[in-house]
């Protein structure tokens, strides 16, 4: 009993360093820690987003760090219900250049390879280079750089990982096609969230995330927007989901800018008034501005 009250006063005063990414060291949320946070930041590594909220939820980590567009395969959609449904909030964001390269074992090339495993995403962002090696097959896997340590750890020929330049150095393997994205123009937004609201002051706060429903009356969606046109706030991103419980209503979640953070204040009000179960999942800066 000793030992575990130790535990977890040692969590508790350590937890604020701690932030939780999808994927392992290496992967592209790594990335994003490292331009963040800084190089050394320990991490707690999640195979899912469901267990990095879990991480979240029950103090292993005090913030996570969460992709949740993409400028070629767009939103991902089921991060958008994480955040809502567990009551997280978005403190910051991070846009990530998306660089993809084929690795494997030291003394490989891309004719030995029969298989190059990777996340949906990356093998998605790839094919066109990937048509032209119809010999290779695409296996999908949970991680980026998770499958390129797996080919390390097992000394793994013939098969391929495609992964951040990162992966490559930290796992000691050979990048032998650079740079294989189809669109070399290819970034992913990516989230800072926590448990707690807002860590800015007003005065440095450009940038909100919310969640609201309408009714089906007529027009209900263009007077919302409406209301955040006159507020002087800029519509960034609007994104429809389905409510499970309610067919055919739907919930949308939306990004705005402002140059004020008074005119934000004055758009809430009303847009809390006009429309059902209004939520602000966010108040941050904006990282383009």
């Amino acid at each position: 009993m000793e030992v575990s009250q130790k535990a977890r006063l040692f969590l508790f005063n350590n937890m604020s360093l701690n932030i939780a990414i999808q994927g392992i060291k290496g992967s592209n949320h790594h990335q994003v820690v490292r331009e963040y946070f800084g190089d050394d930041t320990p991490l707690v590594e999640c195979m899912s987003f469901d267990s990095l909220v879990d991480s979240l939820l029950d103090g292993t980590a005090s913030k996570g760090v969460m992709a949740i567009e993409n400028s070629i395969a767009g939103s991902i959609i089921p991060n958008y219900n994480l955040i809502y449904h567990n009551r997280l909030h978005i403190i910051g964001e991070h846009y990530l250049n998306i660089n993809h390269h084929m690795m494997v074992l030291k003394g490989q090339e891309i004719k030995d390879i029969e298989e190059v495993h990777s996340h949906p995403m990356a093998l998605l962002q790839c094919k066109e280079f990937l048509r032209k090696h119809p010999h290779i097959k695409m296996v999908e896997d949970a991680d980026t750089a998770e499958t390129a340590k797996r080919i390390q750890d097992k000394q793994l020929k013939n098969i391929a990982a495609i992964a951040p330049e990162v992966a490559a150095d930290l796992y000691g393997l050979d990048i032998v096609a650079p740079n294989i994205q189809t669109i070399q123009n290819n970034a992913t937004r990516f989230i800072i969230v926590k448990t707690k609201n807002k860590e800015l002051p007003k005065a440095e706060i450009n940038k909100a995330s919310i969640r609201f429903l309408t009714d089906h009356k007529r027009g209900s969606l263009a007077a919302m927007l409406n209301v955040m046109s006159d507020c002087n706030l800029n519509l960034t991103k609007i994104q429809s989901l389905p409510i499970i419980e309610t067919p055919w209503k739907y919930a949308f979640f939306v990004d705005v800018t402002f140059d004020g953070f008074a005119n934000f204040e004055k758009a809430k009000s009303l847009l809390n008034i006009m429309s059902e179960d209004f939520k602000v999942l966010g108040e941050y800066k904006n990282a383009r501005s």
